[in-house]
C-alpha cells in the first residue's frame, strides 16, 4: 500500500511512467480503460465517416470525408500499438466489434449501447446525410479539441507522445467541418439543414463529456489521467461552439 500510494502521490504532482514494467496494476486498468475508448470511438467515428463519403455534394468534399475516415482509422492504430505493448491481440481487437453499428437515431441517451464496445455514446447514433455528417463532425471535432487537452499530458508517456501527434490532424478535422458549415449556411435551405443536425447534435456531443460531479475525476486525478474536471471541459467546448458558430449564423 505505501508503494502504491507514493506512486499515486509521484504521479498526482506531474510525474510520468514509461513502459509497461513499471506500471501499478491499478493504473494499468484505468489506462487501458482509457485507451480502449480512445480506440473504439476512433473505429466507430471512422466507419462513420466512411458512410457519410457517398452523401458529400462535391468532390473537395468527398476529399475531406475520404481523410477524416482514414486518419481515424489511423488514429486508432496508432493507440492500439501502445496497448499492444501491454499484450493486446491488436488483430483480434480491431475485428471484435462491428465499429458501424448504431442505435435507432432517436434513441434516449441512457439506452442501452450497442455492440458492447467502449466508442462515446455520441457514436451510437447514425449519420443521416451531408449536413448531419458536417454538423456532427464540427461539434465533435471541436470536443475532441478539448479533450486533447487532457489526452496530451496523460502520466503514462508513450502515450502522451501518441496523442501529441494525433492532435494536429484532430484540429484539421474539425477544421474541414467548419469550412463544410461555412458552405452549407451560404444558402437558406442549407441553412436550415445545419440548424436541424446541430439541434440534434448538440446535446448528444455534450453527454460525450461524461456526469458532472464524476467520483472517479478524483481517482483518475491521482493516477494523472486527468486534470480538468468534466464540467469545465464541457464549458470550455460551449464556448467554442458559441464563438464557431455565431459568425456564420448558426448558434
Amino acid at each position: 500500500m505505501t508503494e502504491t500510494m507514493n506512486i499515486e502521490d509521484y504521479l498526482s504532482q506531474g510525474g510520468v511512467l514509461t513502459s509497461p514494467g513499471n506500471v501499478p496494476a491499478r493504473f494499468r486498468g484505468e489506462l487501458m480503460r482509457l485507451m480502449s475508448s480512445f480506440v473504439d470511438s476512433e473505429l466507430a467515428a471512422s466507419a462513420g465517416f466512411a458512410a457519410s463519403i457517398n452523401f458529400a455534394p462535391g468532390i473537395k468534399e468527398r476529399i475531406a470525408a475520404s481523410r477524416i475516415t482514414l486518419e481515424k482509422a489511423d488514429h486508432a492504430e496508432r493507440v492500439l500499438g501502445v496497448m499492444a505493448d501491454f499484450g493486446t491481440d491488436t488483430a483480434r481487437y480491431q475485428r471484435q466489434h462491428d465499429w458501424a453499428a448504431r442505435l435507432p437515431r432517436e434513441a434516449e441517451f441512457g439506452a442501452v449501447r450497442t455492440g458492447g464496445d467502449m466508442r462515446l455514446s455520441v457514436f451510437h447514433y447514425p449519420i443521416t446525410g451531408w449536413a448531419d455528417a458536417v454538423a456532427m463532425n464540427v461539434l465533435m471535432g471541436l470536443a475532441t479539441g478539448v479533450q486533447m487537452t487532457e489526452l496530451t499530458r496523460v502520466s503514462y508517456a508513450p502515450l502522451a507522445e501518441v496523442f501529441r501527434e494525433i492532435a494536429p490532424r484532430e484540429a484539421r478535422h474539425a477544421e474541414l467541418g467548419i469550412e463544410g458549415l461555412d458552405r452549407l449556411a451560404a444558402t437558406p435551405e442549407g441553412r436550415d439543414a445545419a440548424r436541424d443536425a446541430i439541434a440534434y447534435w448538440r446535446p448528444r456531443v455534450a453527454a460525450s463529456f461524461g456526469a458532472a460531479r464524476s467520483d472517479r475525476h478524483q481517482m483518475l486525478a491521482r493516477l494523472g489521467l486527468r486534470h480538468a474536471t468534466n464540467e469545465d471541459l464541457l464549458a470550455r467546448w460551449e464556448t467554442l461552439v458559441a464563438e464557431t458558430l455565431g459568425p456564420i449564423g448558426l448558434n
